[in-house]
């Protein structure tokens, strides 16, 4: 199976630098994702059979032909979504929590050489600098160390946090030097708040601690990102505020079209968030109302929301200093 998926990401690779090279002389945008499940489109399908899978029912019951794909939920994700408002194309070898981000730079790093190669330097660098690059980690990390060491104090969280976003700011330097200018950033969302957690209090609230450490992930994340790009020429990036938002959402939902907050859609056990959502699971038909799809992954619904929230927020609210529109104009 290793030697297998290797070939495939290889293939991968492959696809993505051709299909890069033609619409860079159709001048369309491109989009790379690297980040976590929440953005991928089924790379995960690839892996190892032990690796966490999404390609059974009743994940997929809303794409495209009521098919499984590899993306955890009912539709699309959020690369979906972003491909859909730019109108461009989006490319990905992120293979969620299994391999590291370290890994996938190795497989785009390979992508920028072989598009060097076919198209020259002063090509591909245009290319590259045109494209927009979305990345969405930090949060399985969190989420395995809260789980890991609950209860933990203040020193913890800020000693874990600084670890975390050293090593963040070492993956977009990387980015930045293969030739990436436009940073797309989806922050943490409310990680005390999906319905794995809250089946674990009594009353269905959120747990608290754990979303303070979300928050501390995403301030340190805007300090990085600000440091960053006062130091590296041309760059550019959007930070999406996920907490923001899902705490709009949490105070007054009926303003966004949900009505189940706690629920997962698809699941078991209290709040079906006690058990994974599979083909044995129990689900609800009223899909687009929930902002749950599973124990921890949100609703097609809601990832639609909120990438619309940070493509075009004209308040600001949710998204800072610029704009995934302006960022990708």
């Amino acid at each position: 199976m290793e030697g297998k998926g290797l070939h495939i990401l290889l293939s991968c690779i492959s696809l993505v630098t051709l299909l890069s090279i033609q619409f860079a002389d159709a001048g369309v945008p491109t989009i790379y994702v690297f980040g976590d499940s929440s953005a991928d489109v089924g790379n995960n399908n690839y892996l190892s059979m032990n690796a966490a899978k999404a390609n059974f029912p009743f994940n997929g019951i809303d794409f495209p032909g009521g098919v499984p794909t590899g993306r955890f939920g009912n539709g699309y994700v959020v690369s979906d979504y972003m491909d859909e408002l730019k109108q461009s194309h989006y490319y990905g070898c992120n293979q969620g929590n299994e391999i590291p981000v370290t890994q996938q730079l190795h497989y785009f790093s390979t992508i920028v050489s072989n598009l060097t190669s076919y198209t020259g330097k002063a090509s591909a660098d245009r290319l590259l600098s045109e494209s927009l690059f979305l990345v969405s980690i930090g949060s399985n990390d969190i989420l395995a160390d809260f789980m890991r060491f609950s209860p933990q104090n203040n020193t913890h969280k800020d000693e874990y946090v600084a670890i975390l976003i050293s090593k963040y700011e070492d993956h977009l330097k990387k980015l930045y030097s293969l030739g990436e200018r436009k940073f797309g950033i989806l922050g943490m969302g409310l990680l005390g708040c999906n319905p794995a957690m809250r089946s674990k209090t009594p009353s269905g609230d959120c747990v608290e601690d754990l979303n303070v450490y979300s928050r501390k992930f995403n301030r340190a994340a805007i300090s990085m990102l600000r440091h960053l790009r006062s130091s590296s020429e041309g760059m550019k990036y959007s930070f999406g505020d996920s907490i923001m938002f899902w705490s709009n959402i949490l105070r007054d939902p009926h303003l966004y079209g949900l009505k189940e907050l706690k629920s997962a859609c698809c699941g078991g056990g209290r709040l079906n968030g006690e058990s994974p959502c599979t083909p044995n699971a129990t689900y609800c038909s009223n899909r687009h109302q929930y902002m749950f799809w599973d124990r921890v992954h949100p609703s097609q619904a809601t990832y639609k929301l909120t990438v619309q929230a940070f493509y075009d927020d004209g308040s600001s609210r949710f998204v800072y200093p610029i704009t995934f529109k302006q960022l990708t104009a």
